[in-house]
């Protein structure tokens, strides 16, 4: 049995993952934000499904929440961030304040989370830390480039802890959905506050309008990726990277080809500019 503690247990991505987890026999803790949703989650199966309120922006308070976990359960075997929203803006519209926001939730709270719980894992050399990214953190889209920042961020972050760690017997790994039927074009969202007229009827406009009418009927199931996150997370070795939906596959595998072939047409001018002593 593994003790599981996963932030934003409230719907989407993290509580079908709580669910498949409970169901299998383990024991888990999610962070949520109203006293609603803890009495909900708790009800799910009593004495298993522990909640927590939980604001993952308070670095004190992600603290004193992993210290009260460890202490009530012994040791924290997986921690999965899940906690997250989307900004939807060109960036240009958005503004600061909704880019720090963005941030603060997204990257910091997140490496605040791994932080709380490294200590212990280093110290028993072993665990498991999970990062639900995107496959925005690996192709960047018209109306989610500050959300695509924040987890093309994370991802660099993440791909870097997995080497500082590896040797405590530490795994990092991170999941990268296309399009599941969450919260993400719901709740999760987030508009900016003064969009630009100008960009309507271009690419950035379009995507805005696509993610609208998508909402509640993307192809991805969220109960079968919380099945995919387990097996990997049992995985003695599991990948640093999972995609997750064939639309994320196929977003990546393009971007990757087009990468590759403007690294080609460029690379005698790139190498050109190596010094010879």
């Amino acid at each position: 049995m593994k003790t599981w503690l996963i932030t934003g247990v409230s719907s989407g991505f993290g509580r079908a993952l709580a669910q498949a987890a409970l169901k299998r026999g383990d024991h888990v803790v999610g962070t949520v934000r109203r006293a609603a949703d803890k009495e909900s989650f708790e009800a799910l199966l009593p004495g298993f499904a522990q909640a927590v309120l939980l604001d993952v922006t308070d670095e004190a308070a992600v603290k004193r929440v992993v210290a009260q976990v460890e202490r009530d359960c012994g040791v924290i075997d997986v921690l999965v961030n899940n906690a997250g929203y989307g900004l939807v803006a060109g960036v240009e519209e958005a503004s600061l304040a909704e880019i720090r926001a963005q941030f603060e939730v997204n990257v910091y709270g997140a490496v605040a989370m791994m932080q709380a719980v490294l200590p212990a894992m280093r110290a028993r050399r072993g665990g498991r830390i999970v990062n639900v990214t995107s496959v925005s953190g690996l192709v960047g889209w018209p109306s989610l480039g500050i959300y695509s920042g924040s987890k093309f961020a994370l991802e660099g972050i993440c791909e870097t802890l997995a080497q500082e760690v590896a040797e405590f017997g530490i795994k990092v790994i991170m999941i990268e959905p296309g399009g599941f039927r969450t919260e993400f074009a719901g709740r999760s969202r987030v508009v900016a506050a003064q969009p630009i007229a100008d960009y309507d009827t271009t690419a950035t406009g379009n995507c805005k309008r696509l993610l609208d009418e998508h909402a509640g009927h993307e192809r991805g199931d969220p109960d079968q990726a919380a099945q995919a996150i387990l097996t990997v997370v049992d995985a003695s070795e599991p990948p640093l990277r999972l995609l997750l939906g064939a639309d994320a596959v196929s977003y990546v595998l393009g971007k990757f080809g087009a990468q590759q072939a403007e690294i080609g047409r460029w690379l005698e001018f790139s190498t050109s500019t190596d010094g010879h002593r």
